[in-house]
């Protein structure tokens, strides 16, 4: 395998391994862990920047107003989806947050075509059909819209979104992203501790290690994604995009023991049928228009 394989691997697998590192952090609340993760991933990417002299660099392409906007509609959206995955895994939903990062490759086609004007081939109209009465279904089993997964979904979607019309590359984006929300991550920080509920400093070294940490497990496995994606087919990290939840799911399921009801298991079997069919297409769909740029370059 070649070298990108191995990174969208070692992206996917860190990001399914997610909830055992914030169930460490446990004791620690979900908004100082968002802070915390906030601060010391801009810190590290900062250092990162400084260190290789891409400041001035940096600082010129950042402070375009279109880019600021850009970038703190981001910024907010990646903010929100952190907190909710992070407060949904050590309340005890992870199954739940796999299910949101099930929907949201076929939320993002959706969201292709809304706002991006793009096509969808007539087939893909299926798997979203399914993967929406998968849900529907869900919402009438559990007697309310499984909104922790939504919000995932949508976030994160909208992230991608905002992403496409982004003109940094991955480092100065997460670099400009991180620091538009250092500040009130900071404040909120320094007022958890004045009031005697920080809990930086206050609940052992280990604890302090992980939250500090906790920039490295961000900012790691996004670099690791972006040199994917530049070294394999977009229908490559799309196959490999199923792992984290995969694998979020069976920590769930297995090892953290949350309940999995008959109910649930229908309305996951529905979406998962969809990610099939979904899959299925796009890759008869590439060979197809692989086949017809060779014949083309032979005629």
């Amino acid at each position: 395998m070649n070298k990108g394989i191995w990174y969208g691997i070692g992206a996917y697998v860190t990001w399914g391994l997610f909830p055992i590192y914030w169930k460490w952090l446990h004791h620690v609340p979900a908004l100082q862990l968002i802070g915390h993760r906030i601060l010391w991933s801009f810190l590290m990417l900062f250092v990162a920047i400084l260190t290789s002299r891409q400041w001035n660099i940096f600082r010129a392409a950042v402070l375009a107003p279109r880019v600021l906007r850009i970038y703190l509609a981001a910024a907010v959206l990646v903010g929100i989806n952190w907190l909710v995955y992070v407060w949904a895994v050590n309340a005890g939903f992870i199954v739940e947050t796999s299910l949101g990062y099930y929907i949201n490759p076929l939320l993002s086609v959706l969201m292709g075509v809304l706002f991006l004007r793009e096509r969808m081939r007539s087939l893909q109209w299926v798997p979203l059909g399914l993967a929406a009465v998968g849900v529907l279904y869900l919402t009438f089993a559990y007697g309310s819209l499984p909104w922790i997964a939504l919000t995932l979904a949508f976030s994160f979607g909208l992230y991608g979104l905002v992403k496409k019309t982004a003109p940094l590359g991955s480092l100065y984006g997460l670099t400009l992203e991180t620091g538009l929300l250092f500040l009130p991550a900071l404040l909120y920080l320094l007022y958890a501790d004045a009031t005697g509920q920080g809990a930086f400093l206050h609940t052992g070294a280990i604890s302090d290690v992980l939250l500090v940490g906790a920039g490295l497990m961000t900012t790691i496995p996004l670099l690791m994604f972006a040199s994917a994606a530049r070294r394999i087919p977009l229908s490559l990290v799309g196959i490999l995009q199923y792992i984290a939840p995969t694998l979020q799911f069976l920590l769930g399921v297995l090892v953290y023991r949350e309940p999995f009801t008959h109910a649930q298991f229908i309305g996951f079997g529905i979406v998962w049928i969809a990610l099939i069919l979904f899959g299925v297409e796009g890759f008869l769909a590439s060979r197809a228009q692989r086949a017809q740029t060779v014949t083309a370059a032979v005629d």
